[in-house]
């Protein structure tokens, strides 16, 4: 990315689709009569908030999605998250990272993506810097680098959930590295970068609604219609196996989420403790909705349905961590909470589809939510914080031209690249007898407890 204009499209650490750009503009012409410079401050932030984002994946996502499974798969799910992260990490080095940042073109595949000129990140050394949103002052390049490193690599895995003690070792690998590149990157792009569909089209998206939580929740929906429902889903119980693990799991996830949404201001200032706090508040709120819910259509709260609502909350707020005031990160979490509530326990059994985890049911339906209801608490008159030239009404408008594109995007790429995969490896799912004895013995030959 040219210095004043990656980070226009900058990032899932960003403020919204459309932050980047206004702050690219502002920054531009300052460029010319400041000589920038490099804050101490906010690159030891950038530096902590990508290490904590890495600590929400491994092993914070992989403990609550391990709690969350069969004591005989757990080892497959930590395995492939923490393979997954491997791999699209060394991939967003080799060639993500500048076909989603990188070229300034306009016209033609430029609304999509980038271009191959910092492949193995050639020309990007210790010196090299990138623009925040405040004029004169920049980070090193790099830095933006790994923190973007960071989303790819938990958006991808995110979608194991899905697909969850089913699916063959090396068919999921495969899968991923080919919706990595022709969902995540091209959806990081429309979003964050300069000349990208999205960001051009004015969309909010302060850390990843749409790019992270939706372009995800639908490629697990579709992995999970695509391979069908486990053994015995809906004919007898597939009960979580340590919850005490999930509960570990989640609160890594939370602090893990501070890097993920504060981080996304790029800078540490006073947006930046907005950016926090909201990822504490809108949590907070989703956890007691979602407790309530549940005692209310159920008869009681459930430990698995607190931490479930906290992620919920946390997965809304992520498209308005930085727009949203106290007030309407409460709203905003809670009623998130509670549309993924109905998502989980009533539209999972109606449609019969086996979301194992439920990735669509909360990243996917929190992800619409969120990034519809950005353009509600973004509103000044709420106590939010929106750009020039907002207005309510355009601008939910332009949420769910997002939002739509977004589902479609994923939607397809998740099914074209699940034939591929098919293809190769002669389907997709272990044989039932394996799937039987569990993928830990059948697919890594080890088991978790001797016990």
């Amino acid at each position: 990315m040219k210095t004043s204009k990656i980070l226009g499209g900058a990032a899932m650490a960003s403020l919204l689709l459309a932050l980047p750009a206004f702050a690219q503009d502002a920054a531009a012409p300052a460029a010319d009569a400041v000589t920038a410079v490099v804050d101490k401050g906010d690159t030891a932030w950038m530096l902590v908030s990508t290490m904590v984002v890495i600590v929400m994946t491994i092993p914070g996502l992989a403990l609550f999605y391990g709690g969350l499974v069969r004591a005989k798969n757990i080892l497959s799910v930590l395995t492939q998250v923490f393979a997954g992260f491997s791999m699209i990490a060394l991939l967003w080095i080799a060639y993500g990272y500048s076909l989603a940042f990188e070229g300034s073109g306009t016209g033609g595949l430029s609304a999509f993506y980038g271009d191959f000129s910092a492949l193995f990140l050639s020309g990007i050394g210790p010196d090299s810097t990138a623009a925040t949103f405040s004029a004169g002052f920049e980070l090193p390049k790099i830095v933006f680098v790994v923190f973007q490193l960071t989303f790819a690599c938990i958006t991808s895995t995110l979608i194991v959930g899905a697909i969850a003690e089913r699916m063959k070792f090396g068919a999921l690998m495969a899968f991923l590295a080919i919706w990595f590149t022709f969902s995540y990157i091209p959806m990081a792009h429309m979003v964050w970068a300069g000349s990208g569909l999205l960001f051009n089209l004015g969309a909010y998206d302060f850390a990843g609604g749409t790019v992270v939580h939706i372009n995800s929740g639908v490629a697990g929906l579709v992995a999970a219609l695509v391979l069908g429902p486990r053994l015995g889903f809906m004919k007898e119980p597939i009960a979580p196996h340590n919850l005490v693990m999930t509960y570990i799991g989640a609160g890594l996830l939370w602090f893990g989420w501070f890097g993920f949404n504060a981080g996304s201001n790029l800078e540490a200032n006073g947006l930046t403790a907005v950016a926090l706090l909201n990822t504490i508040i809108a949590p907070a709120a989703a956890a007691l909705a979602w407790a309530i819910g549940e005692k209310v259509t159920r008869g009681h709260a459930s430990a698995l349905g607190v931490v479930s609502g906290a992620v919920a909350g946390l997965v809304a707020i992520t498209p308005a961590a930085g727009f949203s005031g106290v007030g309407g990160a409460m709203v905003l979490g809670a009623v998130a909470s509670l549309v993924c509530l109905w998502a989980v326990v009533t539209l999972k059994p109606m449609l019969k589809y086996d979301d194992s985890l439920d990735v669509f049911g909360i990243h996917g339906i929190g992800g619409i939510v969120g990034a519809l209801g950005t353009a509600i608490v973004a509103s000044p008159a709420l106590g939010g914080y929106p750009l020039d030239g907002y207005e309510m009404g355009s601008q939910l408008v332009i949420q769910a031209e997002a939002v739509i594109v977004a589902i479609i995007w994923s939607g397809v790429v998740a099914f074209v690249a699940l034939q591929i995969v098919k293809a190769i490896f002669g389907g997709l799912r272990v044989p039932e007898s394996a799937e039987s004895d569990g993928l830990d013995l059948s697919s890594h030959g080890e088991r978790a407890y001797n016990s």
